[in-house]
Order: structure tokens, then C-alpha cells, then sequence
């Protein structure tokens, strides 16, 4: 079993996306990542950082906040082989887990007891070619799938994968999230409601709140 990971930040705040949005959560972010979006907003995590075993991180997580929500995330935390043990020790102490993943590693080996939030890549993105789409068989019923949407093209590719896969039957949630200062807000929702479709559309609230700007 790996004892370590390598960890770029630790930190309180506010779950920005997703289902728990608004609730205090505490971040454990992951060193390193394979892929390289083009709209990516943590490229501070992909090298650096400092190895921790597993049981220092818990108890730092424990110190940070009394949160009962912890989410991990990166770069690309699957890419280090000691984050599967790091989220059952976290599953382990109590804690309600969700893991932020690209969707572009295997997701077999994770915890049950954690909630996946599955990025699948976009045209856009520059990396659509990453995804693995085997990973959406193995998602749980309480799991959720998030595309950024970058223009148009983005939007309507989305549209069709969500129906390719049956992804309102297959995840509890389906999230939609305008691309940061590429894709004006208003315009993703009034796709959205011009069509019907069944997702949830997010701002990231942590940007709304203190801006893009790394460790909130």
C-alpha cells in the first residue's frame, strides 16, 4: 500500500461546485496532473509540492476546519497511486468524501464510499482524446459527471454524450459549468432552458467570492 502522496495545499473554504456547492469543505490538493486544458485554473499544482504520508494528512485535515466535507482534488489526484488509500482513510475518520477527477484515469479502485465528480473533457478542452469512456459504466448512482463548456461546439457535444451514455439515468447529477472568461454565463443558461435539458448549471462560487486565485 502507499503511505504517501505528494500534496500541493491544504485549505477551508466553501464547496464551489457540484451538489454540496456552498457547503464548508475542506480541499486536500493532489501534486501533478497529465493533462493540460487549455482553460485550466490550477496549473500551480502540477509540479512542486510536498510528500506527506496519509495519516499526517488526515490529521492536518482534521486541524484545518471541523468540516465534515472533504473533497480531494488536483491537478489529477488519481495520478498518484497513494491517493486510493488516502480516500479510504479519509472515508476511514468519518469524513463524507468526494474526489474531483478528469475522468481521463481508471476510477475502478476507488473507495464506493466516495462520491466521484467525473470531468469529462470537451472538445475545447484540447484534451477530449483523454477520456475513457469505459470509466462511465463504472460510475454509482450518486456520482456526478461535469462538462465545462467552452463555446457552442462544446455545448451541443455534451448534449449528445449525455444521451449517448444515458447519463440522467446513469449519475444523480449532471453539471454544466460556463468556462471562466470564455463563455458568458447567460448564454449556457439560455441554451440550457431553450432545450430542456436536464442538468444543473454551476458559476463556481469560489471565483464569484474571492476570484481566481489559488488555496479558497
Amino acid at each position: 500500500m502507499n503511505t504517501t502522496v505528494r500534496i500541493t495545499e491544504i485549505f477551508h473554504s466553501l464547496q464551489g461546485e457540484s451538489r454540496t456547492v456552498g457547503i464548508p469543505t475542506t480541499f486536500v490538493r493532489l501534486t501533478g496532473c497529465p493533462l493540460r486544458c487549455q482553460y485550466c485554473d490550477t496549473a500551480y499544482a502540477f509540479t512542486g509540492g510536498e510528500v506527506k504520508t496519509l495519516d499526517t494528512i488526515v490529521q492536518e485535515v482534521s486541524k484545518v476546519s471541523s468540516a465534515l466535507h472533504v473533497t480531494v482534488t488536483g491537478g489529477e489526484p488519481l495520478a498518484q497511486p497513494g491517493c486510493l488509500s488516502l480516500l479510504s482513510q479519509l472515508c476511514d475518520a468519518g469524513y463524507e468524501v468526494s474526489l474531483e477527477t478528469s475522468g481521463a484515469l481508471d476510477i475502478q479502485d476507488v473507495d464506493d464510499r466516495v462520491c466521484i465528480v467525473m470531468d469529462i473533457k470537451t472538445p475545447a478542452s484540447k484534451e477530449m482524446h483523454r477520456n475513457i469512456y469505459d470509466n462511465i459504466g463504472i460510475l454509482k448512482a450518486d456520482d456526478q459527471v461535469k462538462f465545462v463548456i467552452c463555446d457552442r461546439q462544446d455545448y451541443d457535444w455534451a448534449k449528445f454524450k449525455i444521451a449517448e451514455f444515458k447519463l440522467n439515468e446513469k449519475v444523480s447529477e449532471v453539471l454544466f459549468s460556463p468556462s471562466f472568461e470564455q463563455l458568458p454565463a447567460r448564454e449556457l443558461a439560455e441554451w440550457i432552458l431553450s432545450d430542456g435539458l436536464r442538468v444543473r448549471m454551476q458559476m463556481q462560487l469560489h471565483k464569484l467570492l474571492w476570484g481566481d486565485v489559488p488555496g479558497v
